[in-house]
């Protein structure tokens, strides 16, 4: 791939910082970094083939998805997928979804599981350039207690001592972030999504070797005891987080957690159903839950919880490059467009422990721009009519190629 500078012009920046937007902007690319911001008729001169047109959009940054899957792809039987799969099959299948994840202006994923360190590698991979993809922070394998949720792709592991080996492993095998599972989960045949599964010593125990190692630990927890036994543990941010009260909203606001909703995760089980192939023990626990997870997001939004955006991509009819879906129903549910956009830009990048280089437009940060056709801030579907995509300088998609300007790309 090459790099080189740009300008881009015509364009209304949306920083990230949940600042006002700022129409009549131009902004300068540098290499991998952005070097100027400001009023586009004060922008320094550069070569005219290197001038890109923004066409009146809206430059964001690049949007950070916090949960993914990149070894599944939204098929209707997840368990069956992974179970069935190959490790030439799904490492295949990783790379097409982070192409098509990047394509649609997620520039950055958490992948939140995967089983062979599939992800793991595909992460490297991306880093050097082999494939196209996003910036990909991995956990590879799950932990989990022995046939708790998540074991296709995990490390099952029972006890303080059992657990900190199995995290330590993941350490070893160069996982970039750690996912442990406080609860049972929609998608494991065999348990209830509200059961309590590792306990409060044994989260404890992943969460100190996590943060020994300099990494953030992040668990799935949809029951209440689930999601009190991590917050007590020190867990830096709650998946799915179903049964939040007030009590727990409390305890996680004082510790600057964060709750990544994955709203669609269960919106495309519902909409979908048994008509679509989904196995009817997933559509009982999904419909089952559907109306509390929207009560629950309700409750964080109005206590002023730290939300992160994340989609579960890889659940069932639930695939790779629906962010703007997923931002649509966090607005629908109780976000401002505004605070939608945050949770997908700055507020991931804290959660991921990647502030200091992304999730922000600002100079000196990671050039990770995503240009959008219109005013996501008046309408939040305007994150899905993307022209233009660039990740570390370099433009990865650009509709806006018929405006003369000749511009760095992936090569």
């Amino acid at each position: 791939m090459t790099t080189s500078s740009f300008l881009l012009r015509n364009v209304t920046v949306v920083d990230g910082t949940g600042a006002a937007p700022v129409p009549g902007q131009a902004l300068v690319v540098e290499g991998r970094r952005i070097a100027w911001i400001g009023p586009e008729d004060q922008a320094p001169g550069v070569a005219p083939e290197s001038v890109v047109d923004g066409g009146g959009g809206t430059v964001l940054p690049g949007l950070i998805n916090c949960h993914v899957h990149l070894t599944a792809n939204g098929a209707p039987d997840l368990f069956a997928q992974a179970a069935g799969d190959t490790v030439p099959l799904a490492t295949l299948r990783a790379a097409d979804s982070a192409w098509t994840t990047l394509h649609s202006g997620v520039t950055t994923v958490r992948d939140c599981g995967a089983a062979d360190d599939i992800v793991i590698e595909l992460a490297k991979a991306i880093d050097r350039g082999l494939v196209p993809g996003p910036r990909v922070q991995a956990a590879g394998r799950v932990i989990t207690m022995t046939g708790g949720h998540g074991h296709f792709i995990g490390r099952e592991a029972d006890g303080p001592d059992e657990v900190r080996k199995a995290t330590r492993a993941e350490i070893k095998a160069g996982a970039a972030v750690i996912k442990v599972m406080a609860t049972g989960g929609v998608l494991t045949p065999g348990v209830s999504p509200t059961q309590t599964a590792l306990l409060p010593e044994e989260l404890a125990v992943v969460a100190q070797e996590a943060h020994n190692s300099g990494r953030r630990v992040t668990t799935h927890a949809i029951g209440r005891a689930g999601i009190h036994n991590a917050l007590l543990a020190g867990i830096d941010s709650v998946e799915h987080g179903f049964y939040f009260d007030d009590e727990l909203l409390d305890i996680a606001i004082d510790q600057g957690t964060f709750l990544v909703p994955t709203m669609l995760a269960v919106d495309g089980i519902v909409r979908n159903g048994l008509a679509a192939g989904i196995p009817g023990w997933v559509v009982d626990k999904a419909e089952a839950e559907a109306q509390q997870q929207r009560v629950s997001f309700a409750a964080a939004v109005a206590s002023g919880l730290r939300i992160a955006a994340g989609t579960d991509a890889g659940t069932p009819f639930n695939g790779h490059g629906q962010m703007a879906q997923e931002l649509a129903l966090m607005v629908q549910h109780g976000l401002s467009p505004m605070q939608t956009l945050v949770a997908a830009t700055s507020s991931a990048a804290a959660n991921l422990g990647l502030a200091h280089e992304i999730g922000t437009l600002e100079v000196g940060k990671l050039a990770d721009l995503v240009v959008v056709d219109g005013d996501p801030v008046a309408d939040i579907t305007a994150t899905g009519r993307v022209v233009l995509v660039a990740k570390d300088g370099v433009v990865q998609r650009n509709e806006l190629a018929d405006t003369g300007a000749a511009v760095p790309t992936a090569a």
